[in-house]
Formats: structure tokens, sequence, C-alpha cells
């Protein structure tokens, strides 16, 4: 799976890849692995993006265009 939305998301906001990985605790090279889908993303891991980006996980997983949260 591609995840294209979080390298929408983070383009959006004018972040870069090594940014994401320290608000992640990972490595550039895993965030960018993720955003190719290269690497699975780890529950934990979409859990954060989701809440970092004010998104749903179903919207990251392109489950849904809604990118609401139920908070």
């Amino acid at each position: 799976m591609i995840y294209k939305r979080i390298r929408e998301l983070r383009e959006d906001k004018d972040l870069t890849q090594a940014y994401m990985g320290q608000v992640l605790s990972c490595s550039q090279r895993v965030y960018s692995n993720y955003e190719r889908g290269d690497l699975d993303i780890p529950t934990e891991i979409l859990i954060k993006l989701a809440d970092f980006h004010d998104v749903s996980v179903d919207y990251l997983l392109n489950r849904t265009d809604k990118k609401n949260t139920n908070k």
C-alpha cells in the first residue's frame, strides 16, 4: 500500500521527511519508506500521524475522504 496522503499532508505543511522522522522517533529513511509503501506503518505510528495532522486513521488509509476525527 502506498500512503499517498501522509506525503500530501506533510507537503501541505512544508515539512521535511527528516522533521517527520523526528516527530515519530524514526529516521528520515524509515519515514520515506512509509510514504512509498515500502514498509507497512505500525498502528502506533498511524495513530501518531493522525493526531499530528488532526485527521482520522481511516483518512490516512484511504478508507474515507473525510478528514474529520471522532474526537
